[in-house]
This record gives C-alpha cells, structure tokens and sequence, in this order.
C-alpha cells in the first residue's frame, strides 16, 4: 500500500489568483446591488423602462442573485412582457419564496395558459394545504374563467382536510362571501363552528353575514353580543347597519370613531351620506364644491383612441369580472394598465396626467382637515403618481356598482369606446354619477351629479366619493380608469 501524498504548498500566484476572483465576485455583487437601488427608485417613480434597464445589467452582473430575478421578472410583468418563465428561473432560485409561484400563475394566465396557472398553484396547494395567498389566487382564476360553481373547491377541500385550521374556513367563507352567496356563506361557517367552536373571527363573519343579506335585526343581535375588542371591521358594520335603519347620527359617530384608526379614508364616504342625511353643513364642505368633479378633454386622437381601444380589447382575455370589483355585466383588466410597454399606453398616461394637473392647479386650497384637500399644494404640483390602472370594457346590461376607492386620493373615468347614442339607450344610460350611497344600504339621496360620457372625455373626481355609472342598453363601454396619489415620501 502506497502512502498517502502530503497536501502540496499553494503556490503565492494562485493565491493571488483566487484573491483575485473574489475580489472581483464582491465588485460584481455591488455592483448589482447598486443597479438593483437604481431600479427600485426608477419603478417607484414609474419610470418603467429605466427599471427595466437597470434590473437587466443587474441580472447579468450577478445571474444566481435571487432578488435580481425577481425584480426582473416583476417589472417585466408590469410592463406586460411575458414573464412566466422569468418567475420560473425566479423561483428555481429562491424555492422559498411563494410570490415568486404565484406571480408566475398570474404570469402563465396573462399569457393565455389559464389551465397551466391552475395546475401550478394545485400542485404547490397540495403540498402546502395551508398556503392562503395560493388558494386565493386559484379560486379567482377561475371565477374569471366562468366557473361560478366550482370556483371554492381548493378551499372546500383544504379546509376539509384541516379542519382545526381557522384560516382555511375564513378563506373559504370570503371567496363565497365575495360573490355574496349567503347561503353557502352561511354553511361553511356552521361547518367552521362544528370543528372550531364559536371564535371571536366566525362571530364577526356572522356579522357580516347578518348586515349585507339585509337580516338587520339578527346583525344588530350579534353586535350586541359582541364581548371582544372593537376594530375597524365592527366599527364598519354598525356604521352600515345605522344607515340601513336610517340611524345617521350612530352612523355619523361610528364613522367618525373610523377616521382615527389605520382604515381612516374608507370611512369618508359614509361619513358623507351621514351629514346628508343629518341636513349637516359639513356634507357640503366634504362634497359640495364644484371644484372636485371635472371632465376634460383629452390630448388624443381619433387615430390614437382607436389604437388605443384595440390594444385594450386584447387585455380582456376573462369571462367574468374578478369578484371584488364593482364591475357588472362587463370585465376588469389585471395589472396596471398604464404602466405597460405599450407606446400608445405610454402616450395615453402622458396626455391623462396632463389633464390631472390641469384638474389640480384648479382645486381649492389646502385644507388638512380634507381627505382631498390635506395634500399640500408642492406634493399636489410635484408629487403626483399612478398608483393603479385598468380598463373597463362593459357589454349590453353592463355597469360599475356604487362603491369608492379607500385607497386613493383622486379617481377617474377615462372613454376610450363608446356605443352611439341610441345603442347605448335613452339619458341617463351609460352616465356617471356620484355623491349617492350604494343602493344596498336602502337610502333615498339622488346623486350629487352626473356627466355624459364622451369619447376622449377623462372624468376626475375625489376617490373618497360614492360613485358608479347607469348600466347602458347595448354596445360596449370601454375606458380606463386610474388613481392617483401623492408619492410615498
């Protein structure tokens, strides 16, 4: 038996050598990071191609980084590139990281392949049974996709299987809940309480319940029962509760009680209606000023408009609206529409924030006790983003339920197709309107005003406002509406 070779001296070259390399993987990895720095900054204010250029070179400086290829894939799917199989060499990268799966269900369905998303999050679901964002995501997938019957079956059969899980039964419940279907609603909770007992959570899913399928006494019942703490969610439902028994001074309170907490702005609107209804002054100075509301012609053309109408139509690939849009009779685009790569969607985002700060320089001035009017007039001239696009494409019967954006600071209604005026039916068909509550809370208050709409016509109007539109007759309505928000500083 030979002995062993002594381990031999590294010589001082290879030494150097592999300094050498280290040092120059280090310099890569900064530099990387640096380009990934540019990026953010670049994607927060929407400057969308920069973002992509400098999450590019990063991705080539530094292939295996993993927050590289996400970046990269994430902002190509914002841009509407396809980006399946980025969030796949994304999640090869990072196995942990599930928003890298779903992303690339999301981007698998944007490409057309609704059955292969599906079978993507089915197989992660089934060796994760408890992941709620996957489940999610795979009953709207197919609630967009028509299958209004079946749309729950992921949750029903994960909380089935776990049935001492408190989240999978919640989910179950607000998938149903969404598309306020009570009944099955009402009998998943039974199940839930069968396994769980009653819990503080089942309770308040109860009350909710109660108050939206319009038992009002059974919902004042539960809240009376109510022994745990207050949060935004109870506050909400007594306030919906006080108006639909026609109690505006409860309603007024809960809804100011609302204002203090982390849900604030979503409490303006019904703050509103209760003022109304209270004959209160102070409705007017919330809503009064003719100001807010204005229509504008936009700097497009007929030519572009068109153009602009079929890259559009190519985005409405759904057959149903999502279940927690206000869409009637009609589909919702995903994603921001007005951050793609599209040339005619960069000069549509243009020409519209031009007639945003036309509509800005002419609001009132600064009023920090207004959910308008508390942007100071510098963020107000300098500080404007898009912070959520998408396009509305309605069909005959179609229309936008009442409902307000909680989350932005100005809306709008940009129509980019319209039917003629006898397809679309007689006045007020197709109108928007705003100011009046949603007609399930049961409230006789007309609507502060309506507009016709126009082709190449942008409606803007405060997010805090009731608004939503006639249904029209026949034909297509087809726009684009936005949010806009100060930027995060």
């Amino acid at each position: 038996m030979s002995a062993a070779r002594p381990p031999q001296p590294v010589s001082p070259g290879a030494l150097l050598d592999h300094a050498r390399e280290a040092r120059g993987l280090l310099d890569q990895a900064r530099e990387a990071r640096g380009l990934l720095d540019r990026a953010r900054e670049a994607r927060a204010g929407q400057n969308m191609a920069g973002a992509d250029a400098a999450v590019t070179e990063a991705v080539a400086r530094a292939p295996q980084d993993r927050a590289a290829a996400m970046m990269l894939a994430q902002i190509r799917f914002e841009r509407g590139f396809p980006a399946a199989d980025l969030f796949a060499r994304a999640a090869a990268l990072d196995p942990g990281n599930r928003d890298c799966l779903r992303n690339q269900a999301l981007a698998l369905a944007a490409q057309g392949d609704a059955a292969g998303a599906e079978a993507l999050l089915a197989s992660a679901i089934a060796a994760a049974p408890d992941w709620l964002e996957g489940l999610r995501v795979l009953a709207s997938l197919r609630w967009v996709a028509g299958d209004a019957a079946g749309f729950d079956a992921g949750w029903r059969e994960a909380a089935r299987a776990h049935p001492a899980h408190q989240g999978l039964w919640l989910g179950w419940f607000g998938a149903l809940a969404q598309v306020r279907d009570w009944p099955r609603a009402l009998a998943v909770l039974d199940e839930a309480q069968h396994h769980l007992g009653e819990t503080a959570a089942l309770h308040a899913a109860r009350v909710f319940v109660a108050g939206e399928s319009g038992a009002l006494d059974q919902c004042a019942a539960l809240l009376d029962r109510w022994a745990g703490p207050e949060d935004d969610f109870l506050r909400l439902a007594r306030v919906r509760l006080a108006l639909r028994r026609g109690d505006a001074a409860v309603a007024r309170d809960g809804a100011l009680a609302m204002l203090r907490g982390p849900n604030g702005r979503q409490a303006w609107s019904y703050l509103g209606t209760a003022w109304r209804m209270l004959g209160d002054p102070l409705a007017e100075w919330l809503e009064g000023d003719p100001a807010f509301v204005g229509a504008y012609q936009v700097n497009l053309s007929v030519a572009e408009l068109d153009e602009l109408g079929d890259v559009l139509r190519g985005l409405h690939q759904a057959r149903a609206a999502y279940a927690e849009q206000s869409v009637r009779a009609g589909t919702q685009t995903d994603r921001s529409v007005l951050l793609r790569h599209e040339p005619i969607l960069q000069r549509t985002r243009a020409a519209l924030m031009e007639a945003v700060h036309t509509h800005v320089a002419g609001l009132p001035p600064h009023d920090p006790r207004h959910p308008l009017l508390s942007v100071p007039l510098s963020a107000r001239r300098d500080g404007l983003i898009v912070s959520g696009s998408w396009s509305v494409r309605l069909g005959p019967g179609g229309y936008n339920v009442t409902h307000s954006h909680p989350l932005g600071w100005l809306s709008s209604a940009f129509y980019v197709a319209l039917p003629d005026a006898a397809t679309m039916g007689a006045a007020p068909a197709g109108h928007f309107h705003w100011g009046a509550p949603p007609d399930d809370l049961g409230i006789d208050l007309a609507p502060r005003g309506q507009i016709a709409p126009q082709r190449g016509q942008l409606v803007l109007f405060p997010s805090c406002f009731w608004h939503g539109t006639v249904p029209i007759a026949a034909g297509e309505r087809l726009n684009i509406a936005f949010d806009v928000t100060p930027r995060p500083t």
